[in-house]
């Protein structure tokens, strides 16, 4: 799988977590950037994800995200 189509993927995961169907995520976009994105849907984003690409995250790998490419980069590490 290529690091586009993990991207793909989660930009959906967001679309459906969040709601807001006109999304476009970046390399660069973060929490602060997205008024939905609370810890709360924090949860709920790497929880599906997991499920998404049957992978699982440490505590650690997900605390030193931070922006989307970090969490893609992070992904396809696990899927490559």
């Amino acid at each position: 799988m290529e690091r586009n189509e993990v991207f793909r993927k989660v930009n959906e995961i967001f679309i459906e977590i969040l709601e807001i169907q006109d999304l476009v995520l970046t390399d660069q976009t973060t929490a602060n950037d997205i008024e939905e994105w609370d810890s709360l849907a924090h949860i709920r984003l790497v929880v599906a994800i997991e499920k998404e690409f049957k992978i699982h995250f440490t505590s650690k790998e997900i605390q030193s995200w931070d922006n989307v490419g970090e969490m893609i980069d992070c992904i396809y590490g696990k899927v490559k």
